[in-house]
């Protein structure tokens, strides 16, 4: 490989029993990779890139593997080799050396091959104490391009809260790293650093990027396994946590006992006890949903006054954002919970009913958390000492109502506060709302009044066009 670093680590090696469909997806991406990277059979240019008072060791471009992957491939669209490209990226073989999104552009854009210590065909399970002691060693790392985004900082809050009691042992972990990759030459220590960088992007991707480990098979089988021996990234384990945080080959799987039989007969009782739903009651709910929203689909039925999507007339819209709702709308919200929530008009209503019940305190709550997780992050630790202070706070002015559990943990959450602070409190308030306030305000006067005002509106104005249509 044309990146030293991937050489000095030790490749674990697959457990046979593994072998699943997605084993051989693995086997084949890696074939199409090690060709990638053979100058011998005309792979793809691996180069070294002057940049601006540096360089940028071992890359390729996104247009060198799309037009690689077209020419090797017998692929004719460009459309299908980019698409591949991605499919390849996603899983971590090929990166960004500039950008945590995992995808193919078929651009100048500098892409860098995985070391094969990290490929997914390893089994790798890697574990938060992991994910911890990366994240601290970024820290350590007075590098501009080391620095963390804002995901990785709350993250870095969120473990060092969970992992209380052994941050001092994470820390030191991440210290002992630290030093052994300062000892390494400069140029391997660039690869190194964006290789394992690459390999928590696939992970412990960025919000709202797929994450393709979620539904791993081999991860399901581990889970009726819990004999299997699990490997980390830095060869620490939750049993043998006094070992130096160096990089070692996984350990050999060890022999079956009579306890794990008895866990696994045990896993496998639970499961036959487990309620299943019926596939007919799965298609009449499926049935009942697709029936309730038929109206509100355009393909099916036709918007009025017109499709604004076929057509250049865009009243549609404007009568959706009108604050003046119509009765499809209106009775919309009588649907589910989120239906009314997620319509500004129907969230004002709403809250005018729990103004009248005295309870409006529970949904301001509720949306004070909400805009919290969009406020940018040097203004989270202000806000989220707004919101305590003014409902969750002794003597506060608008108090709601917690459990002890959810208040516990968010008094523990508020000492280091992030936009994420508020959750098990917001979750508590939005099943209150759904069970008690919301099912109360469809059975109000108030929403009834709105529905029916909406459908009278509405045969009015179908009777004045009515005649407007026979005087003509």
């Amino acid at each position: 490989m044309a990146q030293g670093s991937g050489d000095q680590r030790a490749v674990g090696i697959a457990d046979p029993e593994e072998s699943s469909p997605n084993m051989i997806v693995y086997c084949k991406i890696e074939d199409i990779i090690t060709k990638m990277q053979d100058d011998k059979t005309g792979g793809v240019p691996i180069r070294t890139v002057k940049s601006f008072l540096s360089k940028i060791p071992s890359v390729v471009t996104g247009t060198d593997i799309v037009q690689w992957l077209m020419k090797n491939l017998s692929i004719e669209d460009p459309v299908e080799a980019i698409h591949l490209g991605s499919l390849i990226a996603a899983q971590g073989y090929i990166f960004p050396i500039s950008d945590h999104v995992l995808t193919m552009k078929d651009d100048g854009t500098f892409y860098r091959f995985q070391a094969p210590y990290f490929w997914p065909s390893n089994c790798w399970e890697p574990e938060n104490t992991d994910y911890a002691i990366y994240l601290c060693k970024r820290t350590m790392q007075n590098k501009a391009r080391l620095e963390l985004a804002d995901y990785e900082a709350e993250n870095l809050a969120r473990l060092q809260r969970a992992f209380a009691r052994k941050w001092e042992f994470i820390f030191m972990q991440a210290e002992a790293q630290v030093k052994i990759d300062r000892k390494k030459d400069k140029t391997e220590r660039k690869i190194l650093d964006s290789q394992e960088r690459a390999f928590w992007d696939v992970h412990r991707p960025v919000p709202g990027c797929v994450n393709t480990t979620e539904m791993d098979i081999r991860k399901c089988r581990r889970l009726k396994n819990p004999q299997k021996v699990k490997k980390s990234v830095y060869g620490v384990t939750e049993e043998s946590q006094s070992q130096s945080p160096v990089h070692i080959p996984s350990q050999p799987i060890r022999k079956t006992t009579k306890d794990d039989i008895r866990k696994q007969i045990t896993f496998l009782n639970a499961q036959i006890d487990r309620h299943c739903l019926k596939m007919s009651k799965v298609a009449e709910s499926l049935i009942a949903y697709t029936e309730q929203y038929v109206e509100y689909d355009p393909f099916i039925t036709p918007a009025e006054p017109s499709n604004p999507w076929i057509s250049d007339d865009i009243t549609l819209w404007d009568i959706e954002m009108s604050k003046e709702p119509s009765q499809q709308r209106v009775k919309r919200w009588g649907f589910s919970f989120d239906e009314i929530l997620k319509d500004q008009v129907g969230r004002d209503q709403f809250l005018r009913f729990l103004e009248s019940e005295f309870s409006s305190e529970n949904l301001r709550f509720w949306l004070a958390v909400q805009d919290l997780k969009k406020q940018p992050l040097q203004d989270v630790a202000k806000r989220v000492e707004e919101i305590w202070q003014e409902f969750l706070a002794p003597g506060a002015p608008s108090a709601i109502n917690l459990d002890s559990h959810s208040y516990e943990i968010t008094s523990q959450n508020v000492k280091d506060g992030g936009r994420y602070t508020f959750e098990d409190a917001q979750e508590h308030i939005y099943k209150l709302m759904k069970s008690d306030s919301y099912a109360r305000f469809l059975r109000s006067n108030a929403y009834q009044d709105l529905l029916l005002a909406k459908k009278k509106g509405k045969s009015l104005a179908g009777k004045r066009l009515t005649g407007l249509m026979q005087s003509s």
